[in-house]
């Protein structure tokens, strides 16, 4: 029979809902059925494209004998990270705490008024049949001593990314983004790029500041470790160089071999970095990885009404990279003699270049070919992909998620914004309607994801809002950016905190949780503050608030000196700051020709800049903008330069305000 996750719509809890463990979701039924009952909690949490997370299913939770001991002794509580994001986050800090580490399947085991006291990741069934009557053992015997050890976890948790308001007023200068600088290149792999360990993650957020500092400090060190970062992930296994798009690390220290789930936002921001860097240094290999992603996007991570879907799972036939990977006899029989040449450029060796399964991940150097070769390989490409496309696929996380999908929004209006090709604008358009059209309540709140009535965290406002901006700046259509500053106001009444300035990461309208915290820290996703304190500078200028502004200032402020102790975890903290520090540029572009000055002004980078114009607009920015003739205006500090109706006219300007 199945448990009570059957009527879910999370495909990770449907994934468990045949599990002879009595699984609950998070909700009333479980957590009173605790009190009552007085048993202890198990939080287990995880998502449906987790390799590890399938294998403890398969070793524990499908195990009858398991299942009887957790069904007596707790109620089992299965959460999906992604969905209750919240829950995820406190647990996890819970499980840091404990363990000094973290990770997915997460385990934590709690009082029934849900305060932690034990947790940890993975474990293996012998182990976890070990811990689960030891720990019904200790609750049953020595309660006192629990309720004890919650106490002063529950603390640490709520203590733990405390944080307080900054009353220093100084003046951020160059020299506080070299004191980042300078110990974080220390970490960097010269040879490799990325980082000098393994696994290797790509960390976009990461890249994206150091092709900026770059730019804007004219810094050759952190151009050098950004090109050679960029060209590895590119070429390397993490890609896919069959169906376009990344996996979400490399286990090994040169991205060779993929931990193989492909997650969208990995995708959507390695998107926007790769376009970024594309219109810096105009390298075709990094217009090639945009498209041939967004290629698998539209093709397999497309919903018919315009959504987009969460992850593709690592396995297949229950074997991690299964779908992904080729031996040597399959590709000789299917290419026949473009086989050697196909061979020979992806690395693919007899005995397996992934030697612990015997089989080939595929990835390729810079290698020169000529017009025949070219051709061999493409026609060779399209028979790999049709031949792998029969394959039994990996396993689809259908999940429509709202802060996920308002970075695919900004990675396809950036990639038009760059490439000027319609597709990506129409795609970005069909998108930013579903998201309102489904994801929008009525009272201006975003829900967390599509066909669920769970309200929206802070990321999905910050994410979605970032991604209007961005459809704002290649459209010129104000109903974009009307509907950012109205959703950074919702955020604002309903997630500050007035004493510090920063932003909770639950609404105040939100179910109430044992701790109510922040999100600080940029990981492998930006953190939702920086994100809002980027939005707030930028809607502050595009609206001429200064209120806006200076909460953007303050928060910065608040996290300063974080900074400097972490670069690599504060690193969109760190593009703020650049922005503080070398001011950005307000460029607008009105009368009947604007589209033709804005795509001709977007060939080039100009990295800390906010574009906005048109034919007609109501924005402060624009206000006597119109003057018949199409005009480009470059200002800053509010003080404009004399209008020009040539691009390179404007362009001059800008080079010769950042050099003043």
């Amino acid at each position: 029979m199945p448990n009570s996750l059957i009527n879910e719509t999370s495909p990770y809890l449907l994934q468990h809902a045949n599990n002879p463990v009595d699984w609950f979701p998070w909700g009333p039924e479980a957590l009173s059925k605790a009190q009552k009952e007085n048993k202890l909690i198990l939080v287990s949490v995880g998502y449906s494209a987790c390799h590890w997370c399938h294998v403890m299913e398969h070793e524990s939770f499908e195990n009858e004998q398991v299942a009887e001991i957790m069904n007596e002794h707790f109620v089992c509580i299965k959460v999906d990270r992604e969905e209750r994001p919240d829950i995820d986050q406190i647990y996890m800090n819970a499980v840091q705490l404990m363990t000094g580490q973290g990770g997915w399947p997460m385990n934590c085991f709690c009082l029934p008024d849900q305060r932690p006291i034990y947790g940890g990741t993975y474990f293996r069934k012998g182990d976890w049949m070990n811990l689960l009557q030891n720990l019904a053992a200790f609750w049953t015997e020595k309660p006192d001593e629990a309720v004890e050890y919650a106490v002063r976890l529950t603390e640490g948790i709520k203590q733990g990314d405390k944080i307080k308001f900054n009353e220093s007023e100084d003046e951020f200068d160059i020299d506080d983004l070299r004191e980042i600088y300078e110990p974080w290149k220390r970490y960097f792999d010269p040879i490799e790029g990325g980082y000098n360990r393994a696994p290797k993650f790509p960390l976009p957020n990461n890249w994206q500041f150091m092709l900026r500092y770059s730019h804007l400090m004219k810094d050759s060190s952190a151009e050098i470790i950004t090109k050679i970062t960029l060209e590895k992930i590119a070429l390397g296994g993490i890609y896919d160089h069959i169906g376009g798009g990344f996996a979400r690390y490399s286990v090994d220290d040169r991205w060779h071999v993929p931990h193989f789930e492909k997650m969208l936002y990995d995708n959507a921001q390695l998107v926007s970095l790769y376009s970024e860097a594309y219109q810096a240094w105009k390298t075709p290999l990094y217009k090639d990885i945009v498209y041939e992603t967004l290629n698998w996007i539209e093709r397999e991570m497309m919903s018919d009404e315009g959504g987009f879907y969460s992850a593709l799972d690592a396995d297949s036939e229950g074997v991690e990279g299964k779908f992904y990977t080729f031996e040597k006899n399959e590709l000789v029989q299917l290419l026949g003699d473009a086989e050697p040449l196909f061979s020979k450029f992806y690395h693919v060796m007899n005995d397996g270049n992934w030697h612990e399964e015997k089989t080939n991940v595929l990835f390729r150097d810079e290698t020169e070919l000529n017009e025949i070769e070219l051709t061999t390989l493409k026609q060779a490409r399209d028979k790999v992909f049709a031949y792998r496309d029969q394959r039994i696929k990996p396993g689809l996380d259908n999940k429509i998620l709202t802060s996920w999908n308002g970075m695919m929004l900004k990675g396809f209006a950036d990639a038009y914004r760059v490439f000027d090709d319609h597709r990506f604008l129409e795609i970005a358009k069909r998108n930013v309607e579903f998201i309102t059209g489904n994801l929008l309540s009525a009272d201006g709140a975003l829900l967390r994801m599509y066909k669920s009535a769970q309200k929206g965290f802070l990321d999905d406002y910050a994410f979605v809002i970032d991604g209007l901006i961005g459809l704002y700046e290649c459209t010129f259509d104000e109903n974009w950016i009307l509907q950012a500053k109205a959703l950074l106001e919702y955020s604002l009444l309903h997630f500050s905190d007035d004493e510090s300035q920063m932003l909770f990461f639950t609404s105040n309208t939100a179910e109430e949780l044992i701790a109510r915290k922040f999100e600080l820290t940029d990981n492998v996703i930006p953190a939702s503050n920086s994100v809002m304190a980027i939005n707030l500078f930028k809607l502050g200028h595009f609206f001429d608030n200064e209120s806006y502004i200076e909460r953007s200032l303050q928060m910065l402020r608040n996290i300063k000196p974080e900074i400097k102790k972490y670069g690599s975890g504060y690193s969109n903290w760190a593009t703020l700051l650049l922005y503080h520090v070398f001011g950005i540029y307000e460029v607008a572009i009105t009368g009947t020709d604007y589209e033709t000055k804005r795509k001709e002004l977007e060939n080039n980078y100009v990295p800390n800049k906010i574009i906005l114009g048109g034919s007609t607009g109501t924005l402060p920015l624009l206000n006597d903008k119109w003057l018949g003739e199409t005009k480009i205006f470059v200002c800053k500090n509010r003080t404009c330069k004399m209008p020009v109706t040539n691009t390179q006219d404007a362009l001059n300007q800008l080079i010769n305000q950042s050099e003043n």
